[in-house]
């Protein structure tokens, strides 16, 4: 990424809080991860898996961490966080944001009884429903759809594309990526008569401030009361929040995982890609699932679980060493298997 923005490396330093290592007056216009960073670019190392690339890389600068070692005449920035600071090196460089201008698009369509604020921008062929109120600052983008009496806050950016459905409370600072969908019917039947026969979805969805939700994620609403995320939350693109299920503050789930009804996830719980629960459980505050496990209990504070069934990260570890030994296990047995019938067939 490049722009117009030129800064010496010394300067870079100062704007981390870092501590310079090498050239003060290299010249840095934009920033590039290590494998793509060139002459004038800026990268960082945060992961060990990719310090072999600090010699190979031709970024002018690398962001690095205060015990790695660097090899000789590379300039870098020692700071604690090296992703952190990349980021900030980011918004720097980054182009200008796209700004929409305030009020409603000649193409959109605006239910008489709604409340948009003046600062609000609604843009084409968005529908804003009966009862809606949409707050000061807030961007509606193309094609969103926000039902019947539900309540978009303050500062909101709702991308092309997103549902919003009936009744469905979004606080301050929420940011919904194309093709979310929010509020829609839990899966909820009952089998009766040979048949299934739909369960009445009558709740909603009540997101809080400062939650973000990636690109096709899709949030269904209580079967009655709500599903609640709270504040601080950020969730990936093609994730599954099922009915009634509570996600408390600053948790993090990543792509594809699936999250079963009634299921209440703690705080500062990180949900790695593909994982999936089933429902009715409660996972503890700073726990950590890690990717493809399926969880079918409870999960107290702080534990890391891995594997289907999901269990202790550890335990997990040693069971999936043990099954990658079985082949030689099996060879073993065979041949004492071989001996045993040798010697019991053998006259003495």
């Amino acid at each position: 990424m490049k722009s117009d923005l030129h800064r010496t490396s010394a300067e870079l330093a100062d704007f981390a809080a870092g501590k310079l290592e090498g050239d003060p007056s290299l010249l840095i216009t934009g920033v590039a991860g290590l494998r793509e960073a060139r002459d004038g670019q800026v990268s960082f190392l945060e992961h060990p898996r990719y310090a072999g690339l600090l010699a190979a890389t031709r970024a002018s600068v690398v962001l690095v961490a205060a015990d790695v070692e660097t090899p000789k005449g590379r300039t870098v920035i020692r700071v604690s966080q090296p992703g952190a600071a990349f980021s900030k090196m980011v918004a720097l460089f980054a182009p200008a944001p796209v700004r929409f201008p305030p009020g409603v698009h000649p193409r959109a369509h605006v239910d008489s009884s709604a409340s948009v604020h003046p600062s609000a921008a609604i843009q084409p062929f968005a529908v804003i429903e009966a009862g809606v109120r949409i707050g000061a600052n807030t961007v509606v983008g193309a094609g969103v759809y926000i039902g019947h009496e539900a309540c978009v806050g303050e500062e909101c950016m709702l991308y092309a594309g997103v549902v919003v459905r009936e009744r469905c409370l979004l606080g301050n600072r929420v940011i919904l990526h194309p093709g979310v969908v929010i509020g829609s019917d839990g899966f909820g039947y009952e089998f009766v008569g040979g048949h299934y026969e739909k369960v009445p979805q009558v709740g909603i969805v009540q997101i809080e401030d400062d939650v973000e939700i990636g690109a096709n994620t899709t949030v269904d609403r209580g079967r009655f009361g709500r599903t609640w995320i709270k504040r601080g939350v950020k969730i990936d693109n093609l994730v599954q929040i099922a009915h009634n299920v509570i996600i408390d503050e600053h948790t993090a789930i990543a792509a594809q995982a699936g999250i079963s009804g009634s299921t209440i996830i703690g705080k500062h719980v990180r949900i790695a890609g593909q994982v999936g629960t089933v429902g009715h459980i409660e996972i503890g505050d700073g726990a950590i699932l890690y990717a493809q496990s399926g969880v079918h209990q409870d999960v107290p504070p702080g534990q890391s679980v891995f594997g289907y069934p999901a269990q202790e990260h550890k335990a997990a570890l040693k069971t999936h060493a043990h099954i990658r030994r079985l082949p030689r296990l099996i060879e073993r047995i065979r041949k004492l298997e071989e001996q045993v019938r040798r010697l019991t067939a053998s006259p003495s």
